[in-house]
């Protein structure tokens, strides 16, 4: 890519063929916008909405539950039944997932929209040596573009002419100091973003100054329109949950065809009814795949989103609820995020502070509301001090001045009081200690000594190591007028000005660091002053290392992945190198999650696992891009938001445990009925009912469950790590053989004492019911139940009771145990289905007892 910072003006003229005193003609702007065309943002074509939509049941887990439905349906219509809200039910999850999916897509959309926004919609260009205001989409790479204060920039550009020019590039560089600009200096070709005093760049806006210029890049050959291309090229990545869940889904899938084929070839050799086989395995095919487990992890995912919403976080999707809460890397830009974005004065080095700022806030140009942050931090601090701008310019009326430029690095005012004449001069100290003789002692002006030069230097030097801004201030009184004298000054001292950390960012990375989260300081401003910062707020100490952004521009990916372990901070960084850094510490298994506020920050909150941009000074660029918006712009926020995160997987990871466990238990009872030659021990529809309402109700509960107290003080969870790791799957298959167990042995107490089949079939229905209720309650804790409190959700307590009731009421209702081929129960048939139904409880708490007895004593 051509580069123009390191040309100079004649160079660049000659190279987009243009005349920087006539600039275009019309004919060569007709060929140029056919050629380059418009200076515009494009994006991908949209998709139909209808596609979008299709396109969500390309996925191995829809298509096994849409077959579920068709073939619940079928059965439903073969059995004569009327009853077909298991298909329905299905089909509602389906479509409710696909329409989350179309919803997601749109995140990009709305990206690039938003990006839109920032252009200039008109822009003042040079075209056969007249100067027209012509609509910002017809500018054209070697257009002669005329700019002054106030205006939106059109395009990227190298600078012609330049007359105090300043231009507000936070959003791109994620600098909060309006960058200096100079159309005379040639750079480097190296050179980072934000050093680029030569080049003003497209949808920046400029504060003070004049300037012409060439047009360099226009649309998608800008700075923004490189992030607006990154935008377009990155693909959501799937969170730690979905690729979980997918497996999952897979796994069962593949597992119940297999069971459902072998069923049925078994009841063939055994010369059973095709007809009924083919029902008995539809029913293991309904059993063996937990259908409503995608609804239920949404409804947990939601409810955490209604949770953080409470606490100023907003989550755009769900998802990103669970990927913040295994986030291992929290990548921050410093300014607006960690810092405050207001540039404060925070430090003094004079004998009369008073005396000092006063001075100061004389020699700056302008008021509160002015878009230098340089010199609003200066007079918020005169103010403090009892000094208000407009009463010292009506009592030092300025009567002279020489304005701020980068060649001299100073401004000097005259101000005319009743005692004579006063000169100021404020800037860098290397253009200011040379121009004095003298030094204010707090009681009068004294003979600057080479003592007090070091001392002075010393002090400079000082205040740049803890990153801050210095600007040194000396005067000069003359009793009559004379031309601006910038000889014989008196020195009276130094202002440190910084953008402060914000109050709360020190603790919220303490609280990272004792979660196992590693945070990352990644911004555009210079390396020493990222370093202070992180220092100040605990990211860095002594021993840390600064990657600056020409670094990140040498070394390859590979290089970087290699060595990025090493580096908290990175410094003058472009969003190129943002995308750089978030895919390397991904390419190590990080599970990494972005925070900022600017359009420089977009394409990286895009890559990230989860993007978190703020909701105050964010940028909607930033806010489309994210995945959660922080309302309060609290970096805090994202703690609670990993919390909740973390308690919501391990919710999940209970409702897992539970439905498989349960699903197993279902399965083993009719799969072990027909191995031994029994009748089916529970019906289809039966089935349908412990699958649909008696799973569900306690599942969802779960979801609702208080974390663990210690749950911020364990690590992230390995992005390795399956969902079924620790022995998941063991402890699920046992508590599902025991399930299935007391179902059979209720089965055949009510088969062969309670009066046959049908009764077999009630006790085993019951049991298998009210059990997994039961079983319920000890998926609240790896601990004994009693102990976690086994009233402490009352959702779950609510779930026992509701299910109760609904279970008691299908099999004592005559019309309801019709419809289930039960039949009513009397008190001893109760009394076993109670015995059996809380055994669950009992088993477990005993293997708990011993599992704990034996960690104690080793």
């Amino acid at each position: 890519m051509q580069t123009y910072h390191n040309k100079t003006v004649q160079q660049t003229a000659e190279l987009l063929g243009t005349d920087i005193k006539t600039g275009l003609t019309h004919d060569e702007v007709k060929k140029r916008l056919h050629h380059y065309g418009k200076n515009e943002l494009i994006e991908k074509k949209k998709k139909n909405i209808f596609i979008k939509f299709l396109e969500q049941f390309n996925d191995f887990m829809i298509i096994i539950l849409l077959s579920a439905a068709a073939v619940s349906f079928i059965t439903s219509i073969m059995q004569g039944d009327a009853d077909i809200t298991e298909p329905v039910i299905i089909l509602a999850i389906v479509i409710l997932n696909a329409l989350l999916g179309v919803i997601q897509e749109k995140r990009a959309e709305k990206s690039l929209e938003a990006l839109k926004k920032l252009s200039s919609p008109h822009a003042c260009v040079l075209r056969n040596g007249n100067e027209l205001n012509i609509p910002a989409a017809n500018v054209v790479p070697g257009d002669i573009l005329i700019i002054s204060a106030g205006d939106l920039v059109a395009a990227d550009c190298r600078l012609v002419t330049s007359n105090n020019l300043t231009t507000d590039e936070s959003s791109l560089t994620g600098e909060s100091v309006n960058a200096e600009k100079d159309a005379s200096v040639v750079l480097e070709e190296f050179t980072a973003l934000g050093d680029r005093k030569n080049i003003i760049l497209s949808s920046t806006s400029v504060t003070a100054g004049k300037a012409t210029a060439i047009v360099t890049g226009t649309g998608m050959n800008t700075e923004v329109g490189h992030i607006a291309n990154m935008l377009l090229d990155d693909e959501t990545p799937q969170t730690p949950l979905q690729l979980k869940l997918a497996d999952t889904g897979k796994t069962l899938g593949i597992a119940a065809l297999f069971v459902c084929l072998f069923i049925f070839i078994v009841g063939l050799f055994r010369h059973l009814p095709p007809f009924d086989m083919f029902m008995t395995a539809v029913s293991l095919a309904v059993a063996a795949i937990p259908e409503g487990l995608p609804a239920i992890v949404t409804i947990m995912l939601a409810i955490g989103v209604m949770r953080m919403s409470k606490h100023n976080a907003i989550v755009r999707n769900l998802p990103s609820v669970e990927t913040l809460g295994s986030a291992s890397v929290i990548c921050s830009d410093k300014t607006g995020t960690l810092t405050q974005n207001k540039m404060t004065v925070t430090s003094f080095y004079t004998y009369d502070e008073k005396k000092l700022i006063r001075l100061c806030s004389m020699c700056c140009d302008c008021d509160e509301g002015h878009k230098s942050p340089t010199e609003s931090a200066i007079l918020a601090a005169a103010k403090k001090h009892g000094f208000d701008k407009s009463v010292l310019d009506k009592k030092y009326r300025r009567i002279d001045e020489i304005p701020f430029d980068s060649t001299r690095k100073r401004m000097t005012t005259m101000h005319r009081d009743i005692k004579g004449y006063k000169t100021i001069i404020k800037g860098a100290l290397e253009f200011i200690l040379p121009l004095c003789t003298d030094i204010y002692n707090g009681q009068k002006a004294i003979p600057l000594t080479s003592q007090s030069k070091r001392k002075i230097v010393s002090e400079n030097s000082k205040m740049t190591s803890d990153g801050l801004r210095v600007i040194a201030v000396c005067y000069r009184d003359d009793y009559t007028k004379t031309a601006i004298n910038e000889n014989n000054m008196v020195f009276i001292g130094l202002i440190g000005i910084e953008d402060p950390p914000r109050k709360e960012a020190k603790q919220s990375v303490e609280l990272c660091k004792r979660a196992g989260i590693r945070p990352i300081m990644i911004t555009g401003d210079h390396a020493e002053t990222a370093l202070s910062v992180a220092k100040k707020i605990g990211i860095a100490d002594d021993n840390s290392k600064v990657m600056t952004g020409d670094i990140l521009e040498k070394i390859s990916d590979n290089e970087l992945a290699l060595t990025i372990n090493q580096y908290n901070i990175f410094a003058r960084v472009t969003p190129s190198h943002k995308m750089k850094i978030v895919k390397a510490l991904k390419a190590n298994g990080e599970i990494v999650a972005m925070t900022g506020d600017g359009v420089n920050d977009a394409p990286a909150l895009s890559a990230a696992d989860i993007g978190c941009s703020m909701g105050i000074t964010g940028t909607d660029v930033a806010k489309s891009a994210s995945d959660m918006v922080l309302t309060d712009d609290n970096f805090a926020t994202i703690i609670y938001a990993v919390r909740e995160g973390r308690s919501i997987f391990s919710n999940i990871k209970k409702a897992v445990q539970f439905l498989l466990s349960s699903n197993i238990g279902e399965i083993l009872t009719v799969f072990s009925g027909i191995m031994f030659g029994w009748s089916s021990p529970l019906t289809a529809i039966q089935l349908l009912w412990v699958n649909l309402v008696t799973d569900s109700l306690p599942a969802i509960a779960l979801g609702l469950d208080t974390p663990d107290r210690d749950i911020m003080d364990k690590p992230p969870r390995s992005p390795k790590k399956g969902l079924f790791a620790d022995g998941l799957w063991l402890t699920i298959i046992f508590e599902g053989l025991m399930i299935g167990a007391l179902a059979l042995l209720a089965f055949t107490i009510g088969a062969n004492i309670f009066g046959g089949i049908t009764a077999g079939r009630t006790m085993a229905f019951a049991v298998l019911s009210i059990s997994q209720l039961v079983h319920a309650f000890n998926m609240r804790s790896e601990h004994s139940v009693f102990k976690a409190g086994i009233f402490k959700n009352p959702y779950l307590v609510l779930s026992l009771i509701s299910g109760l009731i609904l279970e008691v009421s299908v099999i004592s209702v005559p019309y309801l145990a019709n419809i289930f081929g039960v039949v009513p129960l009397n008190a001893m048939g109760w009394i076993v289905v109670t015995v059996l139904s809380v055994m669950p409880l009992i088993i477990v708490e005993l293997q708990k007892f011993v599992s704990s007895f034996v960690w104690r004593k080793d």
